[in-house]
């Protein structure tokens, strides 16, 4: 979501004639668009604004702007425009096609300008610089209704809000006759799609209508909610020959108690049985999801529950999370908070054991013949080109910059946990 957010801001800038450097120190305009899910970012954040006063010493015409979900909460913000005067415009997740605004009003001016009004109509979707030529992200909705009580989202993006399914499908539409061959279709809980529109549409009616764009080759989905993952949408990963077989579904805790101190409405058996479900209709299914190590109250027996989960489904990928206390949640103020050292042993076991569950499932496509989009060369070897599977596997391979873009096929060779290795066929 926040990448995409980014593409929009770059639009704008260039629109307003800036041209993008890979030099701070040439910049006539730096802009932070923030994330606070976790703490390290949030700190990271001011650490950059702060090595930014010197420069705007020598060159006090440049504009310093940060944006995104940490000036929501009212702190973030007010701590910036307290101890970090030289920021010139601050603004919030609903106000980017403001921007343009903002910036003359600044320079009007020459005060601090701050918008994070909630104004923005979800409907009215700007254009934006994409980062890539042929793979999209696609809005779909903005917030979340289900404050889990570790999570700032519902705070920071607002309640759910979803996009007509007319305008989605203009912005496919265009994607499509643009030569984009893979899109993902973005919302804080994309399963809980349509409920607020006038004419209510399931995620998984969207899903069909999608799936229907001539030129679109692959369609992926972010994120899932176990509490609302119909037998529907099942249905439909199954039925749509261009939804990928691949699903991120967070389970963030194995423990029945654990989950219902984080507020979020389902058992370990719920989401077990979810998990069979989805392997029978779609047996070659890769799985990836999100947990969390030491919330607040969680015991050894706790844990043992968390691991139990992870044997038992055996994911394709993981994104692990030490417990981060932010303000504002329920969470942080709970007085169990689990001690550091404990957390961080937990989180070590837990990563040798999915390691070593994502060895032994790419290990299983070896001598298989995968399709992949090639999504460009190699960040160690220039003359190695990487790509995707459906399966979201990532593919390392020889071959011609010009296969960039398009799908091939590819004979899986070797392996390691993060990636497969193969041959052009």
């Amino acid at each position: 979501m926040n990448e995409h957010d980014s593409e929009k801001i770059a639009y704008i800038l260039e629109k307003l004639g800036y041209v993008k450097t890979d030099k701070i120190e040439n910049a006539d305009f730096i802009i932070y668009n923030t994330c606070l899910v976790r703490e390290n970012a949030e700190l990271k954040v001011y650490g950059q604004l702060g090595s930014l006063k010197p420069l705007k010493k020598e060159k006090p015409d440049m504009i310093i702007a940060v944006c995104g979900c940490m000036m929501q909460t009212g702190e973030a913000k007010e701590i910036i425009q307290e101890k970090y005067k030289h920021v010139d415009i601050i603004f919030g997740t609903k106000n980017i096609s403001s921007l343009p605004s903002l910036i003359n009003r600044h320079l009007s001016t020459g005060n601090t300008v701050v918008d994070i009004e909630d104004r923005d109509l979800i409907d009215n979707q700007i254009d934006m610089i994409r980062e890539h030529p042929f793979i999209g992200y696609v809005n779909i909705m903005t917030g979340c209704n289900n404050f889990c009580t570790y999570c700032i989202v519902p705070y920071a993006r607002g309640r759910e809000d979803s996009r007509s399914p007319e305008s989605i499908l203009d912005e496919v539409n265009d994607l499509a006759k643009k030569g984009y061959k893979e899109i993902t279709l973005l919302g804080q809980n994309v399963n809980s799609y349509g409920k607020t529109l006038s004419n209510p549409i399931s995620f998984p009616d969207l899903l069909r209508m999608i799936n229907k764009v001539e030129g679109i080759e692959r369609i992926r989905f972010l994120t899932s909610h176990p509490k609302d993952l119909s037998d529907d949408l099942i249905d439909a990963m199954a039925e749509c020959d261009k939804v990928c077989e691949n699903l991120h579904l967070p389970f963030q805790a194995g423990s029945n108690r654990i989950l219902k101190e984080m507020n979020r409405k389902y058992t370990q058996e719920d989401y077990l049985l979810l998990v069979k479900k989805l392997k029978n209709k779609i047996p070659n299914i890769t799985l990836s999801t999100d947990i969390i190590v030491g919330f607040p109250g969680e015991t050894e027996e706790d844990f043992e529950e968390t691991l139990k989960v992870v044997r038992e489904v055996e994911y394709d990928q993981g994104f692990t999370f030490i417990y981060s206390k932010r303000e504002g949640t329920k969470a942080a103020t709970m007085n169990n908070q689990v001690e550091r050292n404990i957390s961080q042993k937990r989180f070590e076991r837990l990563l040798d054991l999915m390691y070593g569950i994502f060895y032994k499932n790419n290990e299983k496509e070896l001598g298989k013949t995968l399709e992949v989009l090639v999504e460009g060369p190699s960040k160690n070897n220039d003359e190695v080109l990487t790509g995707r599977t459906r399966g979201y596997k990532l593919v390392h391979f020889k071959g011609d910059k010009s296969l960039i873009g398009k799908l091939v096929n590819v004979k899986i060779t070797g392996h390691n946990s993060f990636s497969l290795n193969g041959d052009l066929i």
